[in-house]
């Protein structure tokens, strides 16, 4: 039976009265995708699955492709975005989709308002351990705005100058739940949990020399952190931080509702 059909018959039952409101709402959790050409199928409804909406990949995809997909998903979403878009595939795009904005540092790209206002409590402080790291952290910033959240960055404040940090605690202690973005050994999340009361996502980067396999010394120094409460995405993952970071706030925004 087609997706069509499927939502027809819903609605039916429910004007009916043989289907309630909240059943239904839990039924279009699942309807099916729309495809795009041959190449992708969009989760409309990811969204009011999880609560946020199905986000572009960027790498290994053409400018037609990403092009096409975004005019789809932004019939049914005010906010589009495609992550890790380099400057000449936005460049591409610029011709392609009416709109479209670039947020260069973080390399994404997004169909959104030009006043990014947030739709949900609480700040999330982003703390990058230095400049190297800023692509990651920006890509975890800009994630959380275009998401509806309340960001407040802070770059720079490695643990080879702890007084940087020590000198802006009030990020700490203001954010409602902490990414901490760091390369080379990544001792800056655990240094960070030992001074916050909130939840803290630790994302290593791959910035360091030889010894850091890419950012695997800094993973697994964050994966044995000796302070508590902090939890760990892949590296480079500033997107992923983000997410989590949204969903802890949302959680705790719904735990307040009850």
């Amino acid at each position: 039976m087609s997706n069509e059909k499927n939502l027809h018959s819903l609605l039916t039952d429910v004007a009916n009265g043989q289907v309630s409101p909240d059943i239904a709402l839990d039924r279009l959790k699942d309807l099916t995708y729309e495809p795009v050409g041959e190449f992708a199928k969009i989760d409309h409804h990811r969204a009011l699955r999880t609560g946020f909406p199905e986000v572009i990949w960027g790498p290994g995809k053409t400018p037609e492709q990403i092009a096409q997909i975004m005019e789809v998903m932004r019939q049914r979403n005010e906010v589009v975005m495609a992550t890790r878009i380099t400057p000449d595939v936005y460049s591409a795009l610029q011709s392609k989709v009416r709109d479209v904005r670039y947020f260069g540092s973080a390399q994404i790209c997004a169909i959104a308002p030009l006043e990014l206002k947030p739709q949900y409590s609480g700040v999330i402080g982003i703390l990058s351990a230095g400049t190297a790291d800023l692509p990651v952290a920006e890509e975890a910033a800009v994630t959380a705005e275009l998401s509806g959240f309340n960001v407040q960055r802070l770059w720079d404040v490695g643990v080879s100058g702890i007084h940087r940090l020590l000198n802006n605690r009030h990020v700490i202690e203001d954010a409602s739940v902490l990414i901490v973005v760091a390369g080379m050994e990544g001792a800056l999340p655990s240094v960070v949990a030992g001074l916050a009361d909130c939840p803290v996502i630790a994302v290593p980067t791959s910035i360091g020399y030889g010894a850091s396999f890419g950012g695997l010394a800094p993973l697994l120094t964050m994966l044995n952190s000796c302070a508590a409460g902090v939890g760990v995405v892949n590296i480079d993952n500033g997107f992923g931080a983000a997410v989590l970071a949204g969903q802890i706030l949302r959680t705790a925004g719904k735990l307040q509702q009850r």
